[in-house]
C-alpha cells in the first residue's frame, strides 16, 4: 500500500509478514541489506516493537508524532528479520499524518519507507506517485500534498546517538536536546 505521511509518501505493509516485506523490496528496487523503518500509531506502541532507553525516550517525547525516525534495539522478535536485515536494531517512527494515523489506528505497525524507486526522489502527492515509474503496489491512499516533502532525520541512539540522515528536523534541534552527536 502507497499512503502519505507528514513528511513524503510512503510504501508499506504488514512489518511481521516475511512475504509482505519481500515485495516491498521488490517495487522499490531496494537493496536487501538495507534495513526498513516501521511506522507505529503511538509512542506506547512503538515501546512495544523497540527499547527507547533515556535518549530515545526524551527525543520520542519531544518529536513525536512527527518526523524524526529513531534507530534503537529490537524488542519485539516477532517483527520480520527482512524488515531489520537480520540486524538487532529497527529504526520507527510515529508520524504527524491524519491519514496514516487513521491506518495505524487499525493496524498499529506498518513497513513505512518511501514510495519511489531506490534512489530516485521522494514523492510528495497520489499524483506524483501514479507519474513514477513504482509499480506493483496494491492501493494507493490518497491524502493529498504532503506539506514538506522532506524526510523524515533518522537519529541511531544505540551507544552514542548519532544522526544518519539529516532531513525534516535539523541536527541542531536534536543536538539542543541531548547533546552533542
Amino acid at each position: 500500500m502507497v499512503f502519505p505521511t507528514d513528511t513524503i509518501y510512503g510504501i508499506g505493509c504488514d512489518p511481521y509478514n516475511y512475504q509482505a516485506v519481500e515485495r516491498i523490496f521488490e517495487i522499490k528496487g531496494r537493496n536487501i541489506k538495507k534495513p526498513l523503518p516501521v511506522l507505529a500509531f503511538s509512542l506506547e506502541d512503538a515501546e512495544k516493537l523497540v527499547s527507547l532507553g533515556g535518549a530515545g525516550s526524551v527525543l520520542a517525547k519531544r518529536f513525536w508524532p512527527g518526523a524524526l525516525t529513531i534507530v534503537a534495539p529490537v524488542a519485539d522478535k516477532r517483527i520480520s528479520s527482512r524488515v531489520t536485515a537480520d540486524s538487532d536494531s529497527l529504526a520507527v517512527r510515529v508520524p504527524a499524518n491524519k491519514c496514516v494515523l487513521s491506518l495505524l489506528k487499525h493496524c498499529k505497525y506498518i513497513v513505512g519507507t518511501s514510495a519511489n524507486l531506490s534512489g530516485q526522489k521522494p514523492l510528495k502527492s497520489a499524483q506524483e506517485v501514479l507519474d513514477s515509474q513504482l509499480e506493483g503496489y496494491d492501493a494507493l491512499l490518497d491524502g493529498g500534498q504532503v506539506e514538506t516533502g522532506i524526510e523524515s532525520t533518522i537519529v541511531d541512539i544505540i551507544g552514542e546517538p548519532k544522526i544518519l540522515r539529516e532531513g525534516a528536523i535539523k541536527s541542531k534541534e536534536l543536538l539542543d536536546i541531548i547533546g552533542p552527536v
